[in-house]
């Protein structure tokens, strides 16, 4: 075997575990949304109680994935990974067996969701770390953005196969089984930087950085409950974020190690593409919540049918995932991130247009078709454009961020949209267009942040200005 097909070979051996590891990830964000119903009777409980589970899921991720991401170089990668991945699989299989929601909770919002913090960000540092030019690492972020993207489109699909062919606690014995496979297909995975046990860690930053984030989520969902505790906890998650800057702020300006830089904050192309990415997951998960939950409480649909019906989404994020490295060598990554929230605006239009003048299941297929196309065209540009705008030293610190802010945005999706929905579940359509009419404003801001990326080379101005390394510009140059 030649050197160039013992490299390949070698790039697809790190990039499986990797890949599924996101993708199981993602697939539990979203294969609950069609088990809602069944949960619900099963375990006694709401629909408003299974969104929280959905959303504290979320959130933790959101909450830990920054103090994760640093713990990477405290403990090392490969370490990180395979923790979190033994983490998830037990609060996977706990899940499984759960006899009530407060157990529920406890496997799939809290162990799943700290298991999923600890392995997430060492699949982006160590795909950023392995492949060095950047044809290499796009094709990698696009094949491990791409399963993200599949998973959260094919878990209602996934989902609702086995909870209607079996039962909805086997949808979590699927994801312990994925989970022993990643850990299998790990063995060979190698950590290129050794971990440095020394290394400080910033235990208050996380904590004040994880309640400011907690209380703002928290307060969204009082939304339609109680107006006045919910402007108390916004405020009161505003005020601990606010807290958490100043903190950091400090430290670094007396020399001490803070959990999050600053500087991070100082490169304008990362700030936007951040943005898109909040917005993208945003949207997508806001979707399948509103969707699913629409068809079966308001349209009686059951966990498959409902599943089924997401295939048409799940079909446009691997075709756009799939197209991503030629996509990325034909189209500058700025236009791709426009036409990805274009494409996604115009198919939640045409899945409120035709949603609402037809009750045929076929109706919904155009539009999510869209949604899922738009999606997958963006995905990989914009964590592209994140990553490849610092050096590599700081990549566990980007890495961290990133997938927090798209886990924030998940939350954000099944938060706001959930709510907006369920406010009034018996008024029918009107509940479930305003939800869609929230997700298409936001597809537009998204694409209004996405304008403002610099043209030509995205990501070159922030490399310039954060890493001012001619490494880490050439990484940032978009392909042409």
């Amino acid at each position: 075997m030649s050197a160039a097909a013992e490299a390949a070979a070698a790039g697809r051996r790190l990039l499986l575990p990797l890949a599924l590891a996101q993708f199981i990830c993602s697939f539990a964000g979203s294969n609950m949304n069609v088990m809602i119903t069944d949960i619900t009777a099963d375990l006694d409980t709401t629909v408003e109680g299974v969104q929280a589970c959905i959303t504290l899921f979320l959130l933790v991720m959101a909450i830990l994935m920054i103090p994760c991401s640093k713990l990477t170089d405290r403990w090392g990668r490969k370490r990180c990974f395979i923790a979190g991945l033994v983490l998830y699989g037990i609060g996977a299989l706990l899940s499984a067996i759960s006899p009530g929601l407060g157990v529920l909770i406890l496997g799939n919002s809290i162990l799943e969701g700290v298991g999923t913090a600890l392995l997430i960000p060492p699949v982006y540092i160590l795909a950023t770390l392995h492949f060095h030019d950047l044809t290499s690492r796009a094709r990698a972020f696009g094949v491990i953005s791409g399963m993200g993207g599949i998973g959260a489109a094919a878990g209602p699909l996934i989902g609702g196969v086995i909870t209607t062919w079996i039962s909805w606690r086997a949808a979590f014995v699927f994801q312990a089984a994925i989970v022993a496979l990643i850990v299998l297909f790990s063995r060979r995975l190698v950590d290129p930087i050794p971990a440095d046990p020394d290394r400080p860690f910033d235990a208050f930053g996380a904590i004040l950085s994880g309640v400011g984030m907690f209380f703002v989520v928290l307060g969204i969902l009082q939304a339609d409950s109680n107006a006045a505790r919910m402007v108390v906890l916004l405020l009161a998650g505003a005020a601990f974020l606010a807290w958490f800057f100043l903190y950091i702020r400090a430290r670094e300006r007396a020399g001490r190690d803070a959990l999050l830089s600053t500087r991070l904050f100082k490169n304008r192309t990362s700030n936007l593409a951040l943005v898109t990415q909040n917005v993208q997951w945003l949207v997508l998960m806001g979707t399948s919540f509103t969707v699913s939950v629409y068809l079966q409480t308001v349209r009686g649909y059951n966990a498959i049918e409902t599943g089924v019906i997401f295939t048409a989404a799940t079909v446009g994020v691997l075709v756009s995932s799939l197209a991503a490295e030629r996509l990325a060598k034909r189209h500058p990554q700025r236009t791709l991130v426009m036409a990805g929230f274009l494409i996604t605006a115009a198919g939640i239009g045409v899945l409120l247009g035709l949603v609402g003048a037809s009750s045929r299941v076929v109706a919904c297929a155009p539009g999510l078709l869209l949604i899922g196309l738009g999606i997958g065209v963006m995905l990989t540009p914009s964590v592209n454009i994140v990553q490849s705008s610092f050096p590599e030293q700081q990549q566990g610190e980007i890495s961290g961020l990133s997938r927090s802010v798209s886990n924030l945005g998940s939350s954000f999706g099944t938060a706001i949209a959930g709510t907006i929905l369920v406010s009034d579940l018996a008024s029918g359509n009107g509940t479930y267009v305003a939800a869609m009419i929230f997700l298409a404003v936001l597809a537009l801001v998204g694409l209004g942040a996405a304008t403002l990326l610099p043209r030509g080379a995205a990501g070159a101005s922030g490399a310039g200005e954060v890493a001012g390394s001619p490494a880490s510009l050439e990484t940032a140059v978009v392909p042409r």
